[in-house]
Formats: C-alpha cells, sequence, structure tokens
C-alpha cells in the first residue's frame, strides 16, 4: 500500500518543528513531503506534492490557512492549527473537521491521527462540503486578530509565554529579547513583525527596536540629555523612547 503523504505549514518555526516531529514520532508511517512558513509556500506544496492530508495553520501572512484549503478546493483532506480557545473549536468540530489547538497536545494530535487513520482505512473522500461549511463558520465569526501566546525555546523545551505576562520587546543582534517580571527569552521573530499581531490598544512601540506593554509601565522620566525613559513595575531594566514616538506621552 502506497504510504500517507502529508505537508505541515505554520509561520511559527517552532510549532511547525513540533507538529513534524509529533507526527513522526505518533505516526512514522505518514510521509511528511514538505514544510511551509506561509500560504502561498503552502499551496505551491500542495499543488506540487497533491498530499493526501494538510495541516494548516489558520493565520499565516500572505495567504490565511481558510484560503489555501478554499483554492485547493478539496483535493486532500484538511486539519487546520489554530489558536482559538476550546469553545471556539468545538463549534466546527461538530462538523467533523479535524484541527489542532495551540500549544501543539501531542495527545491532542493523536486524536486526530485516529480520525483521518480511520477515515483513510475507509476511503472516506475530503469532505469538501464540511471544510467549506467550517470556513465559512470561521470567517462569521470574531477571530483572535492579535497574538496571546508567544512560542520560546529553553533548553529542549518549547514554552508558551502569555503575551500579557511580557513587559517589552527589544531588539538585540539577531534574536529579539522577550522581557517577563522574572525571565529574559529570546526568540527570532522580528520587532516589525510582532508589532504588526500585538494588541495596539496594550502594545506600543516606542523605539524602531522596541515595543513595551503599556500596562506594565511604572514611570516616565527625563534622562539628562532629555531623553525618555519608561521604568516599569516588574522589571529594573529601562527603556528608551525615540524622538519619534514621544508623542505617545504628550503629557510629559
Amino acid at each position: 500500500m502506497t504510504p500517507l503523504t502529508a505537508i505541515v505549514a505554520d509561520d511559527e518555526a517552532l510549532i511547525l518543528a513540533a507538529v513534524v516531529r509529533h507526527l513522526e514520532k505518533l505516526w512514522p508511517e505518514l510521509a511528511v513531503t514538505g514544510q511551509a512558513k506561509n500560504g502561498m509556500d503552502a499551496l505551491d506544496l500542495m499543488e506540487q506534492t497533491s498530499p493526501d492530508i494538510a495541516f494548516l495553520d489558520i493565520r499565516m501572512p500572505g495567504m490565511t490557512g481558510l484560503e489555501v484549503a478554499k483554492k485547493f478546493k478539496g483535493r486532500c483532506r484538511i486539519v487546520f492549527i489554530t489558536a482559538y480557545d476550546q469553545y471556539a473549536v468545538q463549534a466546527f468540530e461538530s462538523e467533523a473537521v479535524d484541527y489542532i489547538l495551540k500549544p501543539v497536545s501531542p495527545d491532542r494530535l493523536a486524536v486526530t491521527i485516529a480520525r483521518l487513520r480511520q477515515r483513510c482505512r475507509a476511503q472516506d473522500p475530503a469532505p469538501l462540503e464540511q471544510i467549506q461549511k467550517v470556513i465559512q463558520l470561521i470567517e462569521n465569526r470574531d477571530p483572535p486578530d492579535h497574538l496571546n501566546l508567544i512560542t520560546v525555546k529553553t533548553g529542549d523545551e518549547l514554552q508558551f509565554i502569555p503575551v500579557a505576562r511580557v513587559v517589552f520587546f527589544k531588539a538585540e543582534d539577531k534574536y529579539t529579547i522577550v522581557q517577563t517580571a522574572s525571565h529574559e527569552y529570546l526568540i527570532k521573530t522580528p520587532i516589525r513583525e510582532l508589532a504588526d499581531r500585538l494588541d495596539p490598544d496594550r502594545f506600543r512601540r516606542v523605539h524602531r527596536s522596541a515595543i513595551v506593554n503599556m500596562e506594565k509601565i511604572q514611570a516616565i522620566q527625563r534622562s539628562f540629555t532629555n531623553q525618555m525613559v519608561i521604568r516599569f513595575a516588574d522589571t529594573d531594566r529601562k527603556i528608551r523612547v525615540s524622538r519619534a514616538y514621544e508623542y505617545l506621552f504628550k503629557a510629559m
């Protein structure tokens, strides 16, 4: 029997790696023939390799997983990777479409694999009509527009840091510092990308290399050179405000 094939697409490198790693362990006979970090690359992979299964992140730059699923017209089974909360997921789980809830759980992925194996053994066709219902349902909801979790790697572990705990993000060399009250983490996501994905009501860019959590600010002071400096309640570290962003603090 020809082995089943799959592609995996997610713009978060650590999530992408975790899904592939779990698939290799939980479903070793499945051949993962390609990986993509955005919707356009995912669609190209699907067109080139015609996989049996596509694991698609719902929110990706360039083209969403929903748009990719639409364009591929039900030619393979779709598993959505999503950051929706459990209650939102239940709304489309009833339509019998599989999903992985972030952060990726091996136990939940094992359930998805069991469902896919059953369908493949029964040679059920890809549920195009059901997928279309799910896509319409998700598009009609108010999706979470903003980033809620930051994925960081510490040693051999992946940790998921709620953005509400982040004091500031600061670009440094090839990395971005994620500063919480008690820890400093490093990620590769650039500041400009974070600026597009964070809630602007909570996070503000105050320098081309820094984004701060406005709720964590304790005070703003002027340095001896008359430059604004932000002090925080949760850490002794400070962030300078560039002249271009001083308008955010007009009362100073």
